[in-house]
């Protein structure tokens, strides 16, 4: 993998990009907009820029949703998690990317009262309520990033080629050291993600910290350029 694959990379997401009808951010999303059922989701973030591979905004999270076989869940359904709730809260239990975002806020700010926020499951309506503020400075984070969609809607299960886009996409992002290939779009020395307790997060580069350490197939850009072109209706 060369930065000749990155520089393809971007230029499918840019098709994406206009395909969708131009950009937007998670907050100014909702729920009537034109969303596909399923796809694979490229988060970018104020400040993050691309360096080696061309120039522009870098991806700095990939996502999807619906790879368990039988899986309902839709994409808006998923981004909408991410974006959290209609009063500016959120549930960092019902999204990785709002509790990686969170514990790196949390490192940042040096928020000694939130020991709560490692806790998985079930947690009583008091500590909820005593995360509730970081609720909000995460929600305020994440909605202000913008994001391309590529529709890709099969059937889900891991073999998905919502899964393999997904996973391709990580591995050829990743700046981690250990991912093999020799080059990658560095994040900035602001680049919140440098907090983030999460290693894999901080030597990646990316909100991601499975598939980061996985070599990447370029095949996968002719499947993501595929689908790009036989996109729908714009989600604007």
């Amino acid at each position: 993998m060369n930065v000749s694959h990155l520089s393809e990379f971007y230029s499918i997401i840019d098709e994406a990009r206009q395909r969708q009808g131009g950009p937007l951010t998670l907050s100014q999303c909702n729920g009537s907009m034109n969303w596909p059922d399923r796809g694979v989701y490229f988060f970018f973030e104020p400040g993050e820029n691309r360096a080696d591979s061309s120039s522009g905004p870098r991806v700095v999270r990939v996502g999807t949703h619906a790879v368990s076989r039988g899986s309902k869940a839709t994409l808006w359904k998923r981004l909408r998690q991410h974006l959290g709730t209609r009063d500016g809260g959120g549930n960092h239990r019902g999204s990785v990317f709002r509790l990686l975002v969170g514990a790196a806020i949390k490192e940042r700010d040096a928020t000694h009262n939130l020991a709560s926020w490692e806790k998985r499951g079930s947690v009583s309506r008091e500590i909820r309520a005593n995360e509730r503020d970081h609720e909000v400075l995460v929600s305020q984070h994440i909605g202000q990033m913008p994001l391309v969609v590529v529709e890709i809607d099969d059937e889900p299960s891991r073999q998905s080629m919502r899964s393999h886009v997904e996973r391709n996409a990580i591995a050829l992002l990743s700046c981690h050291p250990e991912s093999p290939k020799p080059s990658c779009d560095l994040p900035s020395p602001q680049w919140l993600g440098h907090s983030c307790p999460k290693r894999k997060v901080r030597d990646s580069g990316l909100w991601n910290s499975n598939h980061v350490m996985e070599p990447s197939d370029p095949e996968f850009l002719r499947i993501m350029e595929g689908y790009v072109n036989r996109a729908g209706a714009p989600v604007l």
